[in-house]
């Protein structure tokens, strides 16, 4: 009998615990959907946790899948709270692209046209919706790098299932496997904010336009107990609804509110937060938002705590270690059929069989969406068979929209007013090619030709053909002066035309900076109205040259940077000219621009740069030289702005010029700022001292600024010591 006590001891106690454990129900938790206001679930999940309660089954919809989803991958509530306090509220709405991700041709479009749209079949078109959602997703692929390879959403730490819906045949989709970043985000892509997702062959839009609160399909997971948090809105009236977002809610509700009442007699334990007055794109306001999360739970506290307390131990979630490298040892490429291979690795810029951070994955994946040649784009990873690395495996849908028109709007002081229209055509001749034709309309007509063949890791081919006009009274004439003398004036009238051709090959170098060089053709045009007694044309010759540059470009905006640094320098050299003047003998010209941009307490920015540049040769005719002189013109040729002085005032041919200015973002977009510029100008300035004397000319300017949809709105007044004179300046949208 003694030898059969432990025995008998040992089976007491395993069927003590056994029994205890039958004993504890199986908590689910099921999360609605309801834009920005979901994240109040995270509240909630603070105070459940703060309750003892640990949950064994999750489900949701929409914003309730996503906090769901990084719920069941092993995040705690605390990690989420922390996590969405940091995210881009305005990058979750819309396609945010970093400047840095796109290469100089896409540079130049993002910052000159106000308005795109899909020109197909010779009708002009709206955009799907608003955002592919790639901020996102990109997030959330890294915030669940630790499970990547999981494909079995009840394998996951915490079982999940999220709700979509399939887009053709309106059935509700129930999603327990798969790429687990690309099932939340298609149960979260809402109608026209988003673009739909294709899982499996179907195309799925946000589940809360079928089932919102998915508590059957938790209580089929095998929960005892279903805790339901649901933030969904009731039906609003006329002057509530706002706008096209408000009424899409409005319509998903519909159906919703007449199936909640059976719902919750589903829901053991029903958390409804008091979210009135925010929107599903109030994700500013998140903050505010979990605070009411977890207000409603506190008002169910002493349920929860008696459903924590069925658990011997309070299970707390460890804190997951978020992983930053990647080892890519291949890319794997769904076939395409206008892109190469090449193209698309060109754009990821990074190798296979390296290490690679998060951040440089993230870079690769918004310079394939800031081609525009995607409709969608999804990853994954998958783990070799053999080594330690990750199979990278890309999913791109060709975008059918290859012709776009674009749109654009701007006034300075020198060209005036002007309207863009623009025609845009990709796969022109090649898979990878682009061609580009802007046609401005105004007081100065003008047009801009652009065609461009991006060959990846590989030289790329372009040309480009403008012609630019513009007719003003300036104090530079173009002949060092002596049309001035010879009157006994001022400033002259001047008509001054520009039609430029270029060829050039150009590649990245070290994944940074842009090399290129070519051939370029321009004919010159100046005439003046005030020298229509004596010799009104100044100049009208053609000239042919050579030319190359580097350049280098970190700044995270074109108008109003925030940070980084830039660098262009150009070398060209005239080798013939059909001569007007008679006086042209072989030249070049070497210039360089340098602007760093750094800011310091979130809204205080400074901004230094420096620039200069010569002619070289024995012989130099005026017509290329460097001329300085007011603000918010597009710059061609040697053309610089410069405060103090008006348009196109001073003249030489070299110069070096350095400018310091501050700018405050007092308030979203707006913006005060202060800049003063010295210059040293002339003819051959850098054969003596003189360039590194006191500076001859400075000037100092304060403004106001604007950030619009078409550009920025800016107003700037300007003086000068040397000459007293002042100057306000207006310039609204995009330079171009």
């Amino acid at each position: 009998m003694k030898k059969l006590l432990p025995l008998i001891l040992l089976f007491s106690l395993v069927f003590s615990v056994f029994a205890q454990d039958q004993k504890k129900p199986k908590i689910g938790v099921v999360l609605s959907g309801g834009g920005a206001k979901g994240l109040a679930h995270i509240g909630v999940l603070k105070v459940l946790e703060e309750a003892g309660i640990k949950v064994d089954y999750i489900g949701g919809t929409s914003m309730g899948a996503i906090v769901g989803g990084l719920y069941a991958s092993g995040y705690n509530a605390r990690q989420l709270d922390s996590i969405f306090k940091v995210v881009d509220s305005d990058a979750l709405l819309q396609d945010y692209i970093p400047r840095s991700s796109k290469n100089f041709f896409e540079k130049r479009n993002d910052e000159v046209y106000a308005v795109t749209l899909p020109f197909k079949n010779y009708k002009v078109g709206v955009p799907t919706a608003l955002s592919k959602g790639l901020y996102n997703y990109n997030l959330l692929s890294r915030l669940t790098s630790h499970v990547r390879y999981t494909r079995d959403f009840s394998k996951l730490p915490i079982p999940f299932v999220c709700i979509a819906t399939d887009i053709e045949t309106g059935q509700e989709m129930v999603l327990r496997e798969g790429v687990l970043p690309k099932a939340i985000l298609a149960s979260g892509a809402f109608p026209s904010l988003y673009t739909p997702i294709e899982i499996d062959g179907k195309l799925l839009i946000d589940g809360g336009v079928t089932n919102n609160y998915p508590v059957e399909e938790v209580r089929k997971m095998g929960a005892d107990i279903v805790i339901g948090v649901d933030v969904q809105d009731g039906l609003k009236d006329r002057e509530t609804i706002g706008g096209a977002s408000g009424v899409l809610v409005q319509i998903t509700n519909f159906s919703m509110i007449e199936k909640m009442e059976a719902k919750r007699k589903l829901t053991d334990i029903y958390i409804k937060p008091d979210i009135k007055g925010y929107s599903v794109i109030s994700f500013d306001l998140g903050h505010e938002i979990i605070k009411k999360g977890e207000e409603a739970a506190f008002t169910v506290y002493e349920k929860l705590v008696k459903l924590g307390g069925f658990h011997d131990t309070i299970s707390i979630k460890k804190n997951n270690q978020l992983t930053d490298t990647l080892k890519i040892s291949e890319v794997k490429i769904n076939p395409l059929q206008s892109f190469t291979r090449p193209y698309i690795l060109g754009k990821l810029r990074f190798r296979s069989g390296k290490k690679i951070t998060y951040e440089k994955l993230n870079q690769g994946i918004s310079n394939l969406n800031s081609t525009q040649n995607f409709s969608a784009i999804s990853y994954w990873f998958e783990k070799e068979d053999k080594g330690d690395g990750d199979r990278l495996v890309l999913d791109l849908k060709e975008n059918p929209v290859n012709r776009y028109l674009r749109f654009g709007l701007h006034y300075d002081g020198l060209y005036k007013s002007a309207v863009l229209v623009n025609l845009t055509q990709k796969k022109l001749l090649f898979k990878n090619d682009v061609a580009s034709l802007d046609l401005i309309l105004g007081d100065n007509t003008r047009f801009n030709l652009n065609y461009y063949l991006d060959n990846g890791f590989y030289w790329s081919f372009g040309f480009n053909s403008r012609f630019n006009q513009f007719d003003k009274n300036i104090l530079t004439d173009f002949s060092n002066g002596s049309a001035l003398s010879s009157l006994d004036v001022n400033s002259i009238n001047i008509n001054y035309s520009d039609f430029t051709n270029q060829i050039y090959a150009q590649t990245v170098f070290i994944q940074r900076f842009l090399i290129g060089g070519g051939l370029e053709y321009k004919h010159l045009k100046i005439q003046s109205a005030t020298l229509e007694n004596t010799t009104p044309t100044l100049e009208n010759s053609s000239y042919f040259a050579p030319y190359g540059y580097v350049k280098f470009d970190s700044l995270d905006k074109n108008y109003f940077p925030k940070k980084g640094f830039q660098f262009v320098g150009d070398f060209k050299s005239f080798m013939y000219s059909s001569d007007y003047t008679h006086t042209f003998e072989p030249f070049s010209i070497a210039k360089a621009n340098m602007q760093l941009v750094q800011t310091f307490f979130k809204k205080i920015t400074i901004k230094l740069q420096s620039e200069g540049g010569f002619a070289l040769g024995e012989r130099t005719i005026p017509f290329h030289d460097f001329v300085l002189g007011g603000y918010g013109y597009t710059m061609i040729n040697n053309f610089r702005h410069f405060y103090g002085y008006d348009f196109l005032s001073i003249s030489g041919d070299s110069y070096v010029k350095g400018e310091a200015g501050i700018d405050y973002e007092f308030y979203k977009k707006n913006h005060f700022n202060f800049a003063a510029n010295f210059s040293n100008i002339g003819n051959n300035i850098f054969e003596s001292d003189a360039w590194i004397s006191r500076p001859k000319y400075s000037g100092y300017a304060f403004g106001y600024g604007l950030e619009t949809f078409i550009g920025p709105i800016e107003i700037k007044h300007s003086w000068s010591p040397e000459t007293h004179d002042h100057h306000t300046w207006f310039s609204v949208g995009f330079v171009f």
